[in-house]
């Protein structure tokens, strides 16, 4: 049996997709897989804030659109950037064990963020992030950042940034934590929904296919992530608004609808045993307490 992936070109999409490769072998040693490297449209428009062109969507398209062809059996995705709606043919075969949660900022003058002078540049173009830095220091400078993520430490470290902020789970698993300045709690920056999972993509009617797949599945960190997507889901879900949301094993889950400025915030918490009943309970009690109204601010911006 041979499985085809398609991969983004970055180091970090690259080393997902081997990763996932490596552990199906370990699982099927006779499996035999093959990448086919695609750049999407989120790899070629390096100069433009994601949510100007289109959000996170950007990064998956094309290679649904492999999917969609039959050219190749699987795509894997960091699980925050796939959209919650997707292609009635497609669906999620697998989401592995998850990975760090947490963003972290990188300073060159290895400074925290309650350290950075007043007015610090700060580089991020997650309209998420941006607003819950604005949340604690309200006199940041905050910056678009684009690229890869070798080309974000570079931006960091020669650029016009005093600091930027990246997912933890990216640095770690390309064995760059030592850039690391701080490790940014939960109480100041909550997660994308799906944040530091993986999502391996395949069509609905390739059995074979799902059956190898449903061997790496994580039954926890699945019904986590179904409750976060389901937040995002019934709050409008677009990837690139100002949501935020963390399931716990259990299930309990904080979910962060916050302004663009980060003077408005609706944070949620709730816990339950039906992971897409939870999320879409919790994002109607944001509702009730204003979310849409935040949001709508978001979009006129």
């Amino acid at each position: 049996m041979k499985l085809t992936f398609a991969t983004r070109p970055s180091a970090l999409a690259r080393w997902q997709t081997q990763w996932v490769i490596r552990a199906l072998q370990d699982i099927y040693p006779d499996l035999l897989c093959e990448e086919k490297v695609i750049a999407t449209q989120g790899d070629k428009i390096l100069d433009t804030p994601l949510p100007e062109i289109g959000g996170k969507g950007l990064f998956t398209q094309e290679l649904e659109h492999e999917l969609l062809s039959g050219t190749v059996h699987c795509a894997v995705h960091s699980l925050k950037d796939l959209p919650v709606e997707s292609p009635g043919e497609l669906t999620v075969g697998c989401i592995p064990i998850r990975g760090e949660v947490r963003d972290v900022l990188i300073s060159k003058h290895g400074l925290t963020l309650e350290a950075l002078p007043q007015h610090a540049v700060v580089g991020t173009s997650s309209l998420r992030r941006a607003a819950q830095l604005l949340a604690v220091r309200p006199d940041l400078n905050i910056q678009p950042l684009r690229g890869n993520v070798d080309t974000r430490l570079r931006k960091a470290i020669d650029g016009p940034y005093d600091a930027i902020v990246l997912a933890g789970a990216g640095l770690a698993r390309l064995g760059l934590l030592s850039y690391v300045t701080q490790w940014l709690p939960l109480e100041v920056m909550l997660p994308a929904p799906g944040q530091g999972a993986l999502a391996v993509q395949c069509r609905k009617t390739d059995e074979t296919t799902l059956g190898l797949l449903g061997g790496l599945d994580d039954i926890s960190t699945r019904n986590a992530v179904i409750a976060e997507r389901a937040f995002l889901r019934d709050l409008g879900g677009r990837c690139a608004v100002p949501v935020a949301a963390y399931a716990e094993e259990g299930i309990t889950m904080t979910g962060l609808v916050i302004s663009t400025d980060g003077k408005k915030a609706i944070k949620v918490k709730g816990e339950g045993t039906d992971a897409l009943q939870l999320g879409s309970q919790l994002a109607r009690a944001a509702i009730s307490q204003g979310a849409n109204e935040i949001l709508a601010l978001g979009d006129v911006t």
